[in-house]
C-alpha cells in the first residue's frame, strides 16, 4: 500500500517541529505574497518583497519536499 503525500504531510505535521515550522512559514510567506500581487501600484520596495518572498517561499518549498522524500524512505 502506498503512503499518499497528503498523509505523509499529515504525519509530518504531527511529528516534526521543523517541517511543522516550514509549513507555517510558507503559509505565512504566501499569504504576504498574495496581498502584494493585490496592489493596484505597489512600491519599489514592495515589488522587490514580493520578488524576494517568492524565492523563499520556493526554497520553503524545497526543503519540505526533501523532508518528505526522506520521511516516505524511512517508512518504507
Amino acid at each position: 500500500m502506498e503512503i499518499t503525500q497528503e498523509l505523509l504531510k499529515a504525519q509530518l505535521m504531527e511529528s516534526n517541529d521543523s517541517f511543522r515550522q516550514l509549513v507555517h512559514q510558507h503559509a505565512e510567506y504566501k499569504k504576504r505574497v498574495e496581498f502584494l500581487e493585490h496592489q493596484s501600484h505597489p512600491s519599489n520596495d514592495e515589488i522587490e518583497e514580493e520578488a524576494r518572498l517568492k524565492k523563499l517561499k520556493l526554497q520553503i518549498k524545497d526543503q519540505m519536499a526533501e523532508m518528505l522524500e526522506s520521511y516516505r524512505h524511512q517508512q518504507v
